[in-house]
């Protein structure tokens, strides 16, 4: 069991959680190579900040969480992921993964900010 980490805030929100929350969280927030324990670790989602809110976003969204998020099919605690995207051109695009592990389905979202 993990401290659970809240993902609107980036606190600790008091609870323990046994989902893959936290290991899904780090792997969307943390710039990839800037983790000095492990530099594969992390995504490029942090470039779309200054990318202007168009259709290719999305799909460059896609294609960066399914790379931070391989490290938890490799390390066979999950046995796929799934990333969908909607963007409704308000500065914001808005991802949808659905984590497969064996214990069963696990959804999240995940917002990013885009000009």
């Amino acid at each position: 069991m993990d401290a659970s980490i809240n993902p609107t805030t980036g606190d600790l929100a008091g609870q323990r959680i046994t989902t893959l929350g936290n290991a899904v969280y780090l792997r969307l927030m943390t710039p990839l190579g800037s983790y000095w324990a492990d530099p594969s670790l992390g995504s490029r989602l942090h470039e779309l900040k200054r990318e202007k809110d168009k259709a290719r976003v999305s799909t460059l969204a896609i294609q960066y969480a399914q790379q931070a998020l391989k490290g938890l099919i490799d390390d066979g605690r999950a046995t796929s992921v799934d990333v969908t995207a909607e963007q409704p051109h308000n500065g914001w695009l808005r991802l949808l993964i659905e984590v497969y592990a064996p214990a069963g389905r696990q959804t999240f979202e995940h917002l990013v900010s885009v000009i």
